[in-house]
């Protein structure tokens, strides 16, 4: 039997709808959790509006995985990077305040941003590394005040974008406060195929997961995030890892087939979220 649980992230269409809409849609089609975004879990609002949303996932039945706060750290305009910091400090502080227990952050540059930095070009590695630390400098000392633990992710592009760039960061913060968000997806771009052994390495210093498959390369336009089952995630050999390091948190699935949520699905975050269920299923089969 998995002993994880499965959230949905409340991107897509889904980040325009109502809370509560959201909240039935998802605990109609199984979901045990809902990892909610800063569309819906507004730091700039009154924490007893933000509390409200807490609480009307678990009246339903769900729990709140995560936050995801993220946030491109590395930025040559002082200002809109320490706005983004500080945006992030206070969700942190809401998600406390609110009972949540973790809150996931990335790195930067985004690649995906064509008015961010490129390292090595605009910016060197080092100084992008020192914004990036800078910034968790930060949320480790809020997630401290806040009783919240940082669940941090490496993604393409990004100074920290696989196994190892993202170890070298871990390893240099407070296990007490930050964990990481594996998403095996963004390791297979750079190569990291054998999902099963990042699994091990990180064991439980994993404080929550994405899932989400990758066919290609981490170039803009060269891969795909297709549906699961459909790349080069070997699923039977993450999920027993997960099994094997005794997980017991939250496997969120994130929704990045695009094409075919526009194409096929005609934009339909609800669609998107019965298949997904449907695959996560079909893929731990011989768990149940």
């Amino acid at each position: 039997m998995r002993r994880w649980k499965v959230a949905f992230l409340a991107g897509l269409g889904y980040a325009s709808w109502d809370a509560a809409d959201v909240i039935a849609s998802l605990a109609s089609l199984g979901y045990e959790g809902i990892e909610w975004t800063q569309a819906h879990f507004d730091p700039d609002l009154p924490f007893g509006a933000l509390g409200r949303i807490v609480e009307r996932t678990r009246d339903a039945g769900l729990e709140v995985s995560r936050i995801m706060a993220h946030e491109d750290l590395v930025s040559l305009d002082d200002a809109v990077r320490r706005s983004r910091i500080e945006r992030t400090v206070r969700t942190i502080h809401a998600a406390g305040a609110c009972g949540v227990a973790t809150v996931g952050t990335m790195t930067g540059p985004a690649p995906w941003d064509p008015a961010a930095p490129k390292v090595g070009r605009d910016i060197s590695e080092g100084a992008a590394w020192e914004q990036v630390f800078e910034a968790y400098e930060a949320f480790g000392s809020a997630a401290k005040e806040a009783g919240v633990t940082i669940t941090s992710e490496g993604v393409f592009g990004m100074v920290a974008h696989d196994f190892y760039t993202h170890r070298f960061m871990m390893d240099r913060l407070d296990p007490a406060i930050h964990r990481v968000n594996l998403d095996p997806s963004h390791g297979i771009l750079y190569g990291n195929e054998d999902p099963g052994w990042v699994v091990r390495q990180w064991g439980d210093r994993i404080g929550h997961v994405h899932l989400k498959d990758a066919v290609g390369e981490p170039i803009m336009g060269k891969f795909v995030f297709p549906l699961l089952g459909e790349g080069r995630v070997d699923w039977p050999g993450f999920f027993g890892a997960l099994d094997a390091i005794g997980y017991e948190g939250f496997c969120s699935v994130e929704f990045e087939a695009f094409d075919y949520y526009r194409q096929i699905l005609g934009g339909d975050p609800e669609a998107a979220a019965r298949i997904s269920m449907e695959l996560v299923k079909a893929l731990t089969r011989d768990m149940a």
